[in-house]
């Protein structure tokens, strides 16, 4: 579907703030159409190809809009920090490691369906680069696995929250909940599912499938209720995720320089060569996690041991939007 021209001419001639505002609401409304169980996986790649126009037109045309990314586009971390200063008497995060906007209209109907209402429903800001670590670094946390079972001291920035971090069944994770007033959950899935099919073939589908599954499933939502239960809920994530398996194969000089410089990932810590090409296919970025250089744009290559179809941590929309969902019970 050709992209709208005015949305087009912003994102061209207008204001940084302007071309970054109506990009992400564009993503943002294909990304939250209803989905339904008999739709799953067309409708699903369907929409990531829509959203790859704009993809295509942020690296091509207005590439220099990604530069200005992290200055202009607000963090999640930060939404979520100022969210969590807010004066609610008790509140929760689920974080979701790895959900991207692709997941988001079964949460939406999902917590219609159970009874939950939605407050704020938007896209925010990956770190940069677009990974676990950082994301947790945000929060003051070492690491993912600082939260579990409440060993993250006092050092972190969600205080007095009772922590938990792990990759268990919903049902099991239930149990985990304590009685304390502030929680924060921080599940593996389904980053651990995007890695575990990460080489398998056109591994969107299989996400997908696994996707509508999960998030229709009881079990998930009486674990969303259960944290709800008195308290203001966030479920959100710490980055997303691109559908590598349908980028096209960058050839040549071009594929030679993008399987030097990422192997088979989409970013690389330190000061690197950006390469000669205009538009560009690398941008160096800078800020709180140090210096990277990130994939820009669609692309996969080929290198030993095959290219992942399911990947994150460069420049790409899907990979770097983090859904958050408000919702009471």
């Amino acid at each position: 579907m050709p992209l709208d021209s005015g949305l087009v001419d912003v994102v061209t001639k207008g204001s940084i703030a302007d071309a970054w505002s109506v990009t992400i609401k564009k993503v943002l409304e294909i990304s939250s159409r209803p989905l339904s169980l008999g739709s799953v996986p067309h409708e699903v790649v369907k929409r990531d190809r829509e959203i790859g126009d704009l993809d295509l037109l942020l690296s091509s045309s207005s590439w220099d809009l990604w530069q200005a990314f992290s200055g202009t586009v607000e963090r999640n971390s930060t939404k979520l920090l100022d969210w969590w200063a807010k004066p609610f008497s008790a509140k929760a995060v689920l974080i979701l490691d790895g959900l991207s906007l692709r997941e988001l209209p079964w949460l939406l109907q999902g917590a219609q369906d159970h009874g939950l209402s939605v407050h704020d429903v938007s896209a925010n800001a990956s770190e940069m680069p677009g990974e676990t670590d950082e994301f947790a670094q945000a929060l003051g946390f070492g690491s993912r696995s600082q939260l579990q079972n409440n060993s993250g001291g006092s050092a972190h920035k969600l205080q007095p929250a009772h922590t938990e971090s792990v990759d268990l069944p919903w049902k099991d994770c239930e149990a985990l909940i304590s009685g304390a007033s502030h929680q924060v959950f921080w599940h593996h899935w389904p980053d651990s599912k995007v890695h575990d099919g990460a080489g398998a073939g056109q591994g969107l589908a299989l996400l997908a499938r696994d996707a509508a599954s999960q998030l229709n499933h009881e079990e998930f939502w009486s674990f969303v209720k259960r944290m709800a239960t008195g308290r203001r809920l966030v479920i959100t994530s710490d980055h997303g995720y691109a559908a590598t398996g349908y980028f096209p194969d960058a050839e040549g000089e071009l594929g030679q320089f993008l399987k030097k410089a990422f192997s088979s990932g989409r970013c690389t810590s330190g000061v690197k060569d950006a390469g000669p090409f205009v538009p560009p296919v690398a941008l160096q970025v800078s800020g709180p996690h140090g210096a990277h250089l990130l994939a820009l744009g669609r692309w996969k290559w080929k290198n030993q041991g095959g290219y992942p179809t399911l990947t994150h941590g460069g420049l790409s929309l899907l990979e770097v939007l983090c859904p958050f969902i408000e919702l009471t019970k």
